[in-house]
């Protein structure tokens, strides 16, 4: 049969071709391969010490001990899968922590193991790394102070920063949220970030902290994006520091930040201003509510206009190796009464306390699950008291699924790998893909351990690898070697 193209034509479509898939490839790299922390804690730059972590994770033992001391009363405040067949009586909750204290429980006690495991992690978690991620706020958290105290706290935070470095007490994740770049505070935003880095590199030596980031709130437009590269190389080339050290995240908080004037998805283009040095975009629900005209009652993070914000992000990033974030829930679980040396609460305070935390818990719990559902797997805390529930929710989500998804992904890996083998086509890359970000996300976290990857079939090496694709290939070489 005559071919009616020669090799040069065909060559030359092919030239055209090849560099929209270049350039496709470049603007979708894939998943980044660093970790996500699975929560980031805003507080206030003036109150940031050097062990502000370690305090927070004290603090978060004291509120589970204090609202929910066993795995059945977080289940049932939580209502985590399986809580209505534990026990409510005082007595019999009683009898079943001890008995699970005095021997394992099997996954097959669906319930109690769930139940267990999830609040067993949460303590080991809040025992050895309770915060993830901390962001010093010099914005909303912080509010507007007097030129000269923000001077002041900028170079103390820098201080306490480069302390916590020395001692390692700071988060594996850190950085600072300056004011934004809009016609009121934009001066006063550059003037803090110039104050705390020539203070925290002059205190370090010219070192930063590992995944030290620059969170820019309402974003609107490139220009705002590019002014902060813009400071970033001056500030890199004063303080002798590489080329692109400095990185940035962007928040997502009004209307213009998810569509144009003109009717464009803004988020892409906001991202694509940095050059390269935007690592994650967070979603700020209540600003965005408010900017939708949503009242206060109903400025919820399930409201449907953020579900609508979420997906815009969730659409213009995919791909794109930048992690995006969602935002927190604003109810505090902190109850109304406080102790004092002259006045301990009464049984009456006590239970009213524990009933508004539990409450809040309820919320906090509801909210992160629904970003998760959503592939939100990083959210905000507001207050130490909210870290465990974000581990409960995150470690519910993960191990809810784990027994299947591990027996999936063996049966899949061997049909892969037996397709592969065999030089048949196996076309469904995409679900391996899924099944392995899935455990690496349980793994990064803590909601599983190093052992429990072994049931997925794979190695902790190859779930490390991030690549579907790769392990196939590994796996192959090694057989036909």
């Amino acid at each position: 049969m005559k071919t009616i193209l020669d090799e040069s034509a065909i060559q030359d479509v092919l030239q055209s071709l090849d560099r929209a898939n270049t350039a496709l490839a470049k603007q979708y790299p894939g998943e980044s391969p660093r970790r996500q922390p699975v929560h980031t804690i805003y507080g206030g730059a003036h109150l940031f010490k050097s062990d502000t972590a370690s305090k927070m994770g004290r603090i978060a033992i004291k509120s589970l001990n204090d609202f929910a001391p066993n795995f059945v009363i977080l289940a049932q405040c939580l209502q985590i899968p399986g809580y209505e067949s534990l026990p409510t009586d005082e007595l019999e909750i009683a009898h079943l922590v001890q008995s699970v204290k005095e021997s394992e429980v099997a996954p097959n006690h669906r319930p109690i193991w769930l139940a267990h495991t999830v609040y067993e992690r949460i303590i080991h978690k809040l025992q050895t790394e309770p915060v993830e991620d901390f962001r010093l706020d010099f914005e909303d958290g912080f509010g507007n102070r007097p030129d000269d105290e923000e001077d002041e706290v900028a170079i103390g935070a820098a201080r306490a920063v480069a302390k916590g470095m020395q001692d390692g007490t700071i988060p594996p994740y850190i950085g600072i949220r300056i004011k934004p770049f809009n016609s009121e505070c934009s001066r006063r935003g550059i003037r803090t970030l110039d104050l705390f880095m020539g203070s925290l590199i002059e205190a370090t030596n010219g070192k930063l902290p590992e995944n030290f980031v620059v969170t820019l709130p309402k974003v609107e437009i490139p220009e705002q994006v590019r002014t902060l590269v813009s400071l970033f190389e001056k500030i890199e080339n004063e303080h002798g520091l590489s080329p692109g050290t400095l990185e940035m995240e962007i928040m997502i908080e009004t209307t213009q930040s998810i569509f144009d004037s003109e009717g464009r998805a803004t988020v892409r283009h906001l991202t694509d201003a940095a050059n390269g040095r935007c690592i994650g975009a967070h979603f700020g629900t209540y600003d965005y509510t408010a900017s939708c005209s949503i009242t206060a009652q109903h400025q919820q993070m399930d409201n449907p206009v953020c579900d609508f914000a979420r997906h815009v992000m969730k659409v213009a990033l995919g791909g794109s190796g930048i992690f995006i974030s969602d935002g927190a829930t604003n109810l505090m679980p902190v109850g109304p009464h406080r102790p004092t040396d002259e006045a301990p609460l009464t049984n009456r305070q006590i239970e009213e306390n524990i009933r508004v935390v539990q409450r809040a818990w309820k919320l906090d719990y509801e909210h992160i699950q629904h970003s998760l559902m959503h592939a939100y797997y990083q959210g905000w805390d507001l207050h130490p008291h909210q870290i465990p529930i974000r581990y409960a929710a995150c470690y519910t989500f993960f191990l809810e699924g784990f027994q299947a998804a591990a027996t999936r992904l063996r049966n899949f890996m061997e049909k892969a790998a037996q397709a592969t083998l065999t030089d048949d086509v196996f076309d469904d890359a995409a679900t391996g893909q899924g099944l392995l970000n899935y455990f690496l996300r349980a793994l990064n976290c803590g909601a599983i351990s190093e052992s429990e990857v072994a049931q997925t079939g794979l190695t902790l090496d190859e779930i490390r690898s991030r690549s579907f694709l790769r392990i196939l290939q590994n796996r192959r070489s090694r057989s036909i070697g």
